[in-house]
């Protein structure tokens, strides 16, 4: 076994137990913690690979932007787990036989092969660029309106998230900008009439004490 090979399988492992942690952590934070795990190790799967452009995107992307965005996310809002263990039963045949089902697909694939039945249309100039800018003629040209949609979907995911954590809060006080524009200005001051001042009155004399004969 070389070295390369050695890699490729503590890289593998890694990335089996990271998700294998994913779906069986109770802490959500732990869950997407695992999940960073998970995609920092297919990243270095992917260098192996020489595919440079796809590891520093799955770096960026989803290490960088929409993990740290979930993790947030997560750690905001008031997750109730109690809630969401007892449910687990309810649901848990649905998602085993939709696990079962995506499992015999990917076993299909993988044991049938890989075969490409179109030729693939060479990049113009394809011998003289890299293999990322290769990708980027295609994303631009070939592929634009779907890198298009899949932005919009990640700006309405964005969206989503900074929805699910803005809460009001009881104990903040907040000015409505909208009453700040309505105001007028004799709602700023009001002129109340008070009574001219008087001299305080003074104080009575004190009587001298009587002295008595016993």
């Amino acid at each position: 076994m070389d070295v390369k090979t050695g890699f490729f399988y503590l890289f593998s492992l890694a990335l089996l137990f990271a998700a294998f942690r994913v779906i069986t952590a109770r802490n959500p934070v732990h869950a997407v913690l695992f999940l960073m795990l998970a995609f920092s190790q297919a990243s270095a799967l992917w260098l192996m690979l020489q595919a440079e452009f796809l590891a520093i995107v799955l770096v960026l992307v989803y290490l960088g932007a929409v993990m740290v965005l979930f993790l947030f996310v997560v750690m905001m809002i008031n997750l109730n787990m109690d809630g969401l263990r007892r449910d687990f039963w309810r649901h848990f045949p649905l998602a085993a036989v939709i696990g079962v089902v995506i499992a015999l697909k990917m076993a299909y694939v993988l044991l049938g092969g890989f075969r490409v039945t179109t030729a693939v249309a060479p990049v113009p100039g394809a011998e003289a660029v890299s293999n990322t800018q290769a990708l980027g003629y295609l994303l631009y040209t070939q592929y634009l309106y779907p890198l298009e949609i899949a932005a919009v979907i990640l700006v309405v995911a964005m969206i989503a998230a900074i929805a699910l954590t803005l809460r009001r809060r009881k104990d903040t006080k907040a000015i409505d900008p909208s009453q700040q524009i309505r105001v007028r200005a004799r709602d700023r001051m009001t002129i109340v009439q008070v009574a001219a001042t008087r001299p305080a009155p003074a104080a009575p004399a004190e009587s001298a004490p009587v002295e008595t004969k016993a």
